[in-house]
């Protein structure tokens, strides 16, 4: 039996823009719906992106923040199949 080819990871690190002052909502909404069914995306963030995880959850994604030891936060959004 084939197991499934490995997802392709598209990482978005928005912390430059959020340093300019710059809102991010937009470009990460973009990356998001270019994603290919078998793409997930990893958001780089100073801080947890709690309510972009709520709003990305109801479209139908699962969310996996993980704080790096830098404080940096990767949080992984795979579609939900």
């Amino acid at each position: 039996m084939k197991s499934p080819s490995p997802r392709k990871v598209r990482t978005l690190d928005v912390r430059p823009q959020i340093a300019r002052g710059e809102e991010p909502l937009q470009k990460i909404m973009s990356a998001v719906a270019s994603l290919a069914a078998e793409e997930s995306l990893v958001l780089v963030t100073p801080f947890l992106p709690a309510p972009l995880i709520e709003k990305l959850k109801a479209d139908g994604f699962s969310a996996r923040p993980e704080r790096g030891a830098d404080g940096t936060w990767r949080t992984h959004f795979v579609r939900e199949a």
